[in-house]
């Protein structure tokens, strides 16, 4: 690989080097913007729509555009853009994946390809990963955009705002969700730049359609997309599929009497599980099992397609889905755990029965089935937009799986200063039991110098593992995760010595 980059060299500086001389132009620029009134500023947006209907193109006012931007920041946030930070602009302007190291200012970055993207008047989106940073980005780059004469909006669950620098809702203490005022979410759409959630837009899109009138849609096509976290969003929750559904036949101990029936097979011998996909079939033995169980002849023949279903679902249930890491027991329901950000989805069922299975695993009310009226994966959604464009801190290592994909290209944008920050390469154990005592030497050595550590882990069930390890080390441990209810996490004691 290194010698075939010497010979043909390397693309990502070939793309920094091209995008050099718009840097160069912008900057340029700057000066010359710097001397207008903010009315003049704001009047910029008019000038350069008006470049736009009169045929130049949209990387023909980029520099102009960026270098209004960039003033616009300086004066309402006193934040400049750094070279680099105009160069990821520019990649992200181009359809392209920006990976920029934490803490170089990716929300900052946006700013520029959104408002040149947005003057041809079609809206442009930004995803983020929860609602939280949704309302905070659109809140805090919202001066930027008003400066410019340019509206923004904000979709979160069961809600919707647009900025207005007028209003100021004094509840809330984070000043850059003052001013988010509450609209429909048709409104919000209609804004030329909208913030929100991967969730919240194919949710709205899938009930675009299912209305009735044209006029009851709230989107309006797919024109350009920034994903943040984009190899979370893309690549990790690719294939997760967003469904509405609907109450269909009540429910019956058919569920109980299947989770009680597959409790007594045995892996290997009467199913095998592919853990990749998630799923259970049961072995020509594990058939005849429960045909006995049931005190059936022919299971297919008798019982139904339906039959089966509800059995292999009920397998799923018992030897895929694992409590308090795929979910939890809350209330006398089962609800869903998020496997890439560990919060509880309230109110979310998983489809075709398994919800119901889960829920006869577990001892819990069994509630009526539904029935799917509309799905689409993520995947499938973003690759809707004309434009689709992404950013993250690590998208280099999956370069290959964007471009085969959805045709994104990767640019490694240099950090504005040389990196302090050490990032250390992965550390592999022979167990499990070598790792814990590794991570718990590695953790008490940081405490005893004061220093505050931070622990991630997959899943509810590691979470409380590790902190039992610690414990036993003599460590101070809070923990977080989605069976804790409280806002305050709650403090394990020092373990006596």
């Amino acid at each position: 690989m290194a010698l075939l980059k010497k010979f043909l060299g390397d693309d990502n500086k070939k793309l920094l080097k091209k995008w050099q001389p718009l840097v160069e132009k912008i900057n340029s620029l700057e000066e010359d913007v710097k001397k207008l009134s903010d009315k003049d500023l704001k009047e910029q947006t008019i000038k350069l729509k008006a470049e736009l209907k009169s045929g130049k193109t949209l990387d023909d006012i980029l520099p102009r555009a960026f270098a209004v931007v960039r003033e616009a920041a300086n004066r309402s946030l006193g934040q400049r853009h750094y070279d680099v930070q105009l160069l990821a602009g520019i990649a992200l302007h181009n359809g392209i994946v920006a990976e920029q190291k934490t803490g170089e200012g990716k929300t900052l970055s946006a700013t520029t390809a959104l408002y040149l993207n947005a003057l041809g008047e079609n809206g442009v989106h930004i995803v983020t990963v929860n609602d939280y940073l949704s309302q905070r980005d659109c809140g805090w780059m919202g001066p930027v955009y008003d400066a410019l004469g340019l509206t923004v909006g904000v979709i979160v669950h069961q809600q919707a705002f647009i900025y207005d620098h007028e209003y100021v809702n004094e509840a809330h203490d984070d000043e850059r969700l003052q001013h988010l005022k509450s609209v429909s979410r048709a409104e919000a759409y209609q804004a030329d730049i909208t913030y929100g959630t991967n969730n919240e837009f194919g949710f709205d899109y899938l009930r675009d359609n299912m209305v009735q009138s044209v006029e009851q849609m709230v989107q309006r096509g797919f024109n350009y997309s920034i994903v943040d976290e984009v190899d979370s969003i893309l690549i990790d929750e690719a294939r997760t599929p967003l469904i509405i559904s609907a109450p269909d036949t009540q429910s019956s101990d058919k569920y109980k009497r299947f989770a009680q029936l597959v409790k007594n097979l045995k892996e290997d011998e009467d199913y095998n599980i592919d853990e990749k996909m998630r799923a259970s079939t049961l072995t020509d033995e594990g058939v005849s099992k429960v045909e006995k169980s049931l005190g059936m002849g022919n299971i297919y023949t008798e019982g139904g397609i339906q039959m089966v279903h509800h059995i292999e679902q009920a397998l799923r249930a018992e030897v895929v889905y694992q409590l308090d890491k795929d979910y939890v027991v809350k209330d006398d329901e089962v609800v869903i755990v998020d496997e890439f950000t560990g919060r509880l989805m309230p109110g979310r069922r998983f489809s075709e029965g398994l919800h119901q299975a889960l829920e006869a695993k577990e001892n819990v009310t069994v509630q009526r089935e539904s029935r799917t009226l509309a799905t689409i994966t993520f995947q499938n959604y973003f690759r809707q937009y004309k434009k689709l464009a992404g950013m993250t801190g690590t998208a280099d290592t999956e370069k290959e799986e964007f471009f085969k994909i959805y045709g994104l290209d990767v640019v490694v944008v240099p950090t504005n200063k040389d990196l302090v920050r050490k990032d250390m390469p992965d550390r592999v154990y022979r167990d499990e039991a070598a790792k814990m005592k590794a991570v718990v030497a590695d953790l008490k050595d940081h405490h005893e110098k004061g220093q505050p550590v931070l622990v991630g882990t997959i899943s509810i069930e590691k979470n409380e593992e590790m902190a039992e390890f610690l414990r036993q080390a003599g460590l101070p441990v809070e923990i977080l995760n989605a069976k804790i209810t409280s806002a305050k996490p709650r403090l394990l004691p020092r373990q006596a010595e």
